[in-house]
């Protein structure tokens, strides 16, 4: 297993920065995740590590070897494509074969690994039909199984399940994460979906529209500590106040215009104290919402209910408080006090604790 590494890459499209002297470094045998909005550039940044587009400026590397130049087939790095790309015309075990065909394998030993991979993949009943005769699921799938039957050091994945409903991602997610598992391949995968990149990383790197790597870390370390209010707005939801930091009998408290001054835990970057003027992030999660106070939470703010987003396991609020501030509070529904029903334009209180408040630069 090797690892990733770019330095100082820069691409041009059509007289369009893509990238400007971007440095990533991606862990070998981890599941990886390249998040970040549409047209940010991710999938440029896939083709290039596959050699399937060029470098105009930099260095890629598979561990120690230098393959900036190197062609596609003698990189050891295969591609899981949105749209699947299986040959239409060959059956689901000629697709899964194809690889070790051109490669010249021995014809029992391509029947065996190809065997072996589609039960792996539930796919053994489907062995001599043709794509089309499959599901999206089974499709991916198959795709999935043609990529890694060559035994690449790394597969690359460009938003593979984007296709498929919601359960069926769910479950392909839960099959990806057993199968990077197993082989100790290094996975990169390309998402803009926040939930597929917090499922499946061991890390990940958010890229902002400017084709910048806004943040690197675990999904804990990015959706609890964000660096920057883009990355607490695009990883997650998340409620934004902005103020001024201000020290008073040596604790720290933050000033919201028209709403009031909460307490807050010191910030971590130092740089905040000396520009005063800061952002305030608190999740959704955070906030308990009752219409009664409650006690032992360091703020509460009060406000009114202006909508409800009923999902059967959880329920997202909005409330409206005094400076006309739109909050969102997401419940846990078996969290809530139980004789305690919330309705609309109910007049709620919202508390949270100043340890789930994270500053950020304004």
């Amino acid at each position: 297993m090797r690892n990733i590494c770019l330095k100082n890459v820069s691409k041009t499209k059509n007289g369009h920065v893509i990238f400007d002297n971007i440095s990533l470094e991606i862990p070998s045998g981890e599941f990886f995740a390249l998040l970040g909005p549409s047209g940010c550039g991710k999938t440029t940044l896939l083709r290039l590590i596959a050699g399937l587009e060029k470098v105009d400026s930099g260095r890629i590397f598979l561990g120690n070897v230098d393959i900036t130049n190197e062609p596609v087939h003698k990189r050891k790095i295969n591609v899981v494509f949105q749209n699947y790309a299986l040959f239409p015309h060959l059956s689901v075990f000629d697709n899964v074969a194809y690889s070790l065909l051109i490669q010249k394998k021995a014809k029992d030993e391509i029947s065996y690994k190809v065997r072996k991979l589609l039960k792996a993949f539930h796919l053994e009943e489907h062995i001599f039909k043709k794509p089309s005769e499959l599901s999206g699921g089974q499709q991916q799938r198959v795709a999935i199984a043609r990529a890694i039957v060559s035994e690449p050091e790394v597969l690359l994945l460009d938003e593979p399940l984007a296709a498929l409903d919601f359960k069926l991602r769910e479950k392909l997610l839960i099959e990806l994460i057993d199968l990077q598992d197993k082989l100790l391949t290094t996975f990169v995968y390309v998402t803009h979906d926040q939930f597929e990149a917090l499922t499946v990383a061991d890390h990940m790197a958010i890229m902002n529209t400017g084709g910048k790597v806004a943040q690197i870390g675990t999904p804990k370390e990015i959706y609890e500590f964000p660096n920057s209010t883009f990355v607490a707005q695009f990883v997650g939801n998340t409620n934004i106040f902005d103020g001024n930091l201000v020290v008073e009998d040596g604790e720290t408290k933050f000033e919201v215009p028209d709403l009031g001054t909460f307490i807050v835990s010191p910030p971590h970057n130092s740089t905040l104290f000396s520009q005063k003027e800061a952002v305030m992030s608190i999740r959704p999660e955070k906030i308990f919402i009752s219409k009664k106070p409650v006690e032992n939470f360091t703020n509460t703010l009060k406000g009114s209910v202006s909508s409800i987003v009923y999902t059967g396991r959880s329920t997202l609020y909005e409330v409206v408080l005094k400076n006309r501030i739109k909050v969102q509070v997401f419940e846990q529904n078996e969290e809530h006090f139980p004789q305690e029903t919330i309705d609309y334009d109910d007049e709620v209180y919202l508390s949270w604790q100043k340890e789930n408040i994270v500053l950020l630069e304004g």
